[in-house]
Order: C-alpha cells, then structure tokens, then sequence
C-alpha cells in the first residue's frame, strides 16, 4: 500500500471560472483508524457541477469547502482498515470523502455496495446521486404523462441522459438539447429520444418550437442561460419545470445585462400556472429503495443506456471539473482514483 495520502485541496476561491491555481495538490502520511472508525482507500471519485458551488463562500443550501479544505465529492471506497464491527477489511462502500486517495471515516455516512457491481463507479451516476436527481425530479415533481412533451437540457449528460430515458419508459415525447453534434447523435440515436438540439447552432428558439409542435409539457432545467430563455415561451399551461442546477450561471459573476424579465416570467407562472421547483437530490431520500430497484431493473432489461467519461489519475480532477463546467465532457465525469483489483 501507498506510504502517503494525497489530498488536493481549495487553495483559493475562484473568482468567475475556476483555474488550476484555486487547487493544491498535498501529500500527508496515512492515518490509522482508531476505536470506531474505518480507514478507506479511494477507488473512484464523482466530479459534479454542484461542486463549483462549494468554491464559493456565498450563501447556500450547503457549507463551502474551506480554504486549505479537502474538495468535496461522492467517492466509491475500498476499506483497508477497520475498527468498526460493522465493516471489515476488503468492503467497498459508498462515501464521500473528497478528493484525497485515503480517508478515516466512523462508518455512519457509509453505505455497503454489492461487490458484484461493475463497475463500481456505476454507484457514482446511473446508481447513485445524478441518477436519484433524475428520477426523483422527473417524477415527483415533472410527473409525466403518456404523450406528453418533456425537453431536457443537457441531454447527453450524467442526469439529463437519464430523466429522458425514464421520461420515454413512462411513454412521452423527448426533446433533448445539447452541446455539439456528435452528443446530439448519441443522445437520438443510442439514448433513444425523439429529438436532440444543438444549442451552440442558430436560431434556438426556432429549432425548438418546431421540435415541439404542441409545445412543452416539463422542462427539466440543469442549465439556464440561453437554454430557459429558447423554451420559456413554449411552455404550455401547467407545465411543470423541475431545477436541479444552473451549471451556465456557476462562473458568473455579476448579473447579465439588458432588460428585467422577472415580471416576464412572474406573469407567465401566474397565468399558465406554471409549477417551477428547485430541489436538491436528498429532499427525496424516501424514494431511495424505489430508485435502486426500478433503475437496477430498467438498466437489466436494456431499457437505459449509460455513458461515462473516465479520468485516470486524482491529480487530473481539478482540469475535468474545470472542463466538465465548460461542457467538455461526455457522459458522468468519473475519476479513477485507484484500480478496483487488488
């Protein structure tokens, strides 16, 4: 085993985009577990937009990574180590210990993963957060009806590729938007939805309205930007707008310009009695086990189709979570940390 943890912390918080120099990479000696607690050894790590939130300290659902902090993020852990009865050497687990390759841990936040899972990472999208944010926000709050329109944005990704697969499984029509031919291709013809838009193409708006002649019944926002503005006005009435994140306003730092369009969309909401609701994932911890056996079952019978994109090495994070916020990825953004074979 390695002789040295490696950490990478926030060095600094990032004003607009983040650079490399916001991160420090750190080396420090292993720790050793005491009474309770388990010493965990990395496998992979889930970079997620979410994470450019905690760089900043301004007000939010959730407390900001420090500075000198370890990064935040869902990991999939080996457990080397371990004075807790309730885990033994060789468990992999369900953590979030960030981004260091070795971690203590007194096994309360820890979930057992089936060691027949393959891969492990799975447990880190399709099977685990990104996942649940889809099914949970399609369908407790989207709550789709057989013929009606869903249009999702960033539709090649982690959770938009998935809330439109269940919005077809539950019988809808599916208009995806992504960014650049080739993801558009992949999401018509390997994700099977009906329809996928390039919002780096002209003319938006236009594209859309045709894609959606009866116009659009959920939105299932991840985006914002230009994105809202092209479906915004072709809403239908009691569409419902599901908001999971706003990854094209993670980097602003000032408002944008031009005119006030809250009154706009105040007026909309009010008489298309439009449902527009944020949520973050956990608001629906209730529907965990259903999300396990449905999704579980759906990817068995071939009915979802998953793509990720792997980065080897904890030193290359902090470049994929600067490109995953530029929409460079394909697919949930996964880091692999340490091989899952001994």
């Amino acid at each position: 085993m390695a002789s040295a943890t490696k950490r990478i912390v926030l060095a600094s918080r990032p004003v607009g985009e983040p650079k490399p120099s916001d991160f420090r990479l750190e080396e420090t000696p292993i720790p050793q577990p005491g009474p309770g607690q388990v010493l965990l050894q990395t496998l992979w790590l889930s970079l997620d937009p979410y994470m450019r939130g905690r760089m900043s300290d301004a007000p939010s659902y959730a407390k900001p990574v420090g500075i000198g902090e370890v990064m935040e993020g869902g990991t999939v852990c080996r457990v080397v180590a371990s004075q807790n009865g309730q885990f033994a050497p060789e468990d992999v687990v369900l953590a979030h210990t960030g981004w260091q390759t070795h971690a203590l841990s007194d096994g309360k936040m820890l979930r057992k993963l089936d060691p027949q899972l393959r891969p492990l990472s799975y447990a880190l999208g399709i099977l685990g957060m990104p996942g649940m944010t889809a099914y949970a926000g399609l369908l407790e709050i989207g709550k789709p009806k057989p013929g009606e329109t869903v249009v999702v944005a960033a539709a090649s990704g982690a959770v938009g590729s998935l809330v439109g697969q269940i919005a077809k499984i539950k019988g809808a029509r599916v208009v995806g938007v992504a960014g650049g031919a080739d993801k558009c291709r992949h999401v018509k013809e390997t994700l099977g939805f009906d329809e996928c838009l390039d919002h780096r193409a002209p003319d938006l708006e236009g594209r859309l309205r045709a894609a959606c002649p009866k116009g659009v019944d959920i939105y299932f926002e991840n985006v914002g930007g230009a994105v809202f503005e092209a479906v915004f006005p072709q809403l239908n009435m009691f569409a419902r707008v599901p908001i999971c994140g706003l990854i094209a306003h993670y980097n602003a730092t000032e408002l944008p310009a031009g005119p006030n369009r809250v009154p706009q969309l105040m007026r909309a909401v009010l008489t298309k009695r439009l449902t527009v609701r944020g949520f973050i994932v956990w608001d629906f911890a209730h529907l965990l086990d259903d999300f396990l056996r449905d999704v579980s079952e759906w990817l068995k019978q071939g009915r979802l189709k998953y793509r990720e994109d792997v980065v080897e090495g904890l030193d290359q994070a902090p470049r994929a979570l600067i490109g995953l916020l530029r929409g460079e990825n394909f697919g949930k953004v996964v880091v692999r940390v340490a091989p899952e074979a001994l």
